[in-house]
């Protein structure tokens, strides 16, 4: 009881300051013309025009937010991984390491569409993949610059194609894992969080004690709608390579999503709502001390 009352104190202090610094906002109507952009380079299939632009332009951004970007490469059969790290400012070594986390690749076939004339097109990624790129740039913009934390933002590669000839799942994120240096204290994986109807459970795989952390923020902000403490889903996800190696790590994702895998997964169902709601969750808990 002690720990929730201290961290409820310092979530109406933060909201305070925010209040009368209106630039610290997590903005949902930003973060929705990202995963708009996003969708109108095309579905962003590895390999394809669509997702070397998005590369580029997710590399951009970040440039332009004061974030430095490097691409970790692996060759996974004929394919070159291209995982994109950002980060600010030099490591702190006595500052908590966090990693916010997103896949920014789009399906190669809409095998789940109840049309089977488009169940060899492309998904359009609107909620799966660019809803969680739209979060983690909009963080970027917002997040103050003396934060006492060592964040890294990573985009992964190559999350969405497994059952695919020669793919597999969450390819990006294991090459991730493989090639780490040191083991971040704290994993966040956002993916599918822009569902206009959007409910996010307790997932199975995740860390108990953070998604409680999490989620009893978001109860504060007002979002517990939207958050709900009970488990539903054990979900293979971007996640379960950190969790292999023992690192901290919750997976936030709405797995009740009508479109997943369909050419129906378009920028109208995503809402800058639900964005916003899980934005300024992620951007207050990662203002607690």
């Amino acid at each position: 009881m002690k720990k929730i009352f201290i961290v409820h104190l310092i979530l109406l202090l933060l909201l305070t300051n925010c209040t009368e610094n209106e630039d610290l906002q997590f903005d949902g109507e930003s973060a929705y013309q990202y995963a708009k952009q996003q969708v109108e380079f095309g579905p962003r299939t590895p390999g394809s025009d669509a997702h070397q632009n998005t590369v580029d332009w997710i590399m951009s951004e970040l440039d332009k937010t004061g974030w430095k970007t490097e691409i970790q490469t692996d060759q996974i059969n004929d394919y070159q991984i291209k995982n994109l790290v950002a980060y600010r400012g030099e490591k702190n070594n006595d500052a908590p390491w966090i990693i916010l986390a997103a896949h920014y690749d789009s399906r190669f076939f809409a095998d789940r569409d109840p049309n089977p004339e488009n169940q060899l097109l492309p998904v359009p990624g609107a909620n799966d993949g660019a809803s969680g790129v739209a979060v983690l740039l909009e963080l970027a913009r917002v997040l103050p610059l003396d934060l006492e934390k060592n964040v890294w933002m990573v985009f992964f590669d190559a999350e969405d194609q497994g059952q695919i000839d020669n793919w597999d799942w969450i390819l990006g994120s294991r090459s991730f894992v493989n090639s780490l240096q040191g083991s971040p204290d704290y994993v966040i994986l956002l993916d599918m969080i822009g569902d206009a109807d959007l409910n996010i459970y307790f997932e199975r795989n995740s860390s108990d004690e953070l998604q409680q952390e999490v989620w009893e923020i978001a109860s504060e902000l007002g979002y517990s709608e939207f958050f709900i403490p009970e488990y539903k889903y054990s979900i293979l996800d971007d996640h379960i390579p950190f969790v292999e190696k023992g690192i901290t790590a919750i997976d936030i994702i709405d797995f009740d999503y009508p479109y997943w895998h369909t050419i129906q997964d378009t920028i109208d169902k995503v809402s800058p709502e639900s964005l916003e709601a899980i934005g300024r969750t992620i951007f207050h808990w990662l203002l607690v001390p």
